[in-house]
């Protein structure tokens, strides 16, 4: 089934997407990827405040490249998802709605979405450049010594994902893996 849905992510809209739905994202996304999660997880037990509000908001697991020319970002495709599995479970509890990532997730992780209620969706990888397109505004609002790695507001308008590991534990790369299975 196709969706077109805007942030924050409510958890309407979550119960909503099954495994191997196409979504079209459009608003706020955050990105962050493994040295943005541990600063923030060294916010989180220092008990000081988060850049940003967690609660319905969608984590891009993106190093974007710096933008040529006139364009507001570089190429953006999405990095391995599972190194950030270590602290995932820990932001899906303070109510990070859903990720944006490439690749299997832990059990853990998995475990935490069915628990509080979170999606994971896949970009295509090798995309970056065409990603990049539906990316209409960037702003750097956290560690912006970590350079490409910095926690970025992005507004999106489309941008293309698919539901890999909906709200109730299903993962369409063991679905896949077992239809093909059926092949052989």
């Amino acid at each position: 089934m196709k969706h077109r849905i805007n942030t924050p992510l409510t958890k309407e809209k979550i119960n909503s997407l099954k495994a191997g739905d196409v979504v079209e994202l459009s608003g706020v996304v955050y990105t962050a990827r493994d040295a943005a999660h541990k600063r923030l997880m060294d916010l989180i037990n220092a008990g000081e405040k988060l850049p940003f509000d967690l609660t319905d908001q969608v984590i891009y697991y993106v190093g974007p490249c710096p933008a040529p020319g006139n364009r507001v970002i570089g190429s953006a495709g999405p990095t391995t998802s599972g190194r950030m599995d270590y602290y995932t479970p820990k932001l899906i509890e303070m109510g990070l709605a859903g990720m944006i990532g490439k690749g299997q997730r832990s059990k853990e992780v998995v475990d935490a979405m069915v628990k509080y209620g979170a999606v994971y969706f896949g970009a295509v990888g090798g995309a970056g450049a065409l990603i990049s397109k539906v990316i209409q505004s960037q702003q750097i609002i956290a560690f912006e010594d970590l350079g490409t790695e910095a926690v970025r507001k992005l507004t999106v308008v489309s941008f293309p994902v698919i539901v890999v590991i909906d709200r109730f534990g299903n993962n369409l790369y063991d679905i896949g893996r077992k239809q093909f299975a059926s092949y052989i």
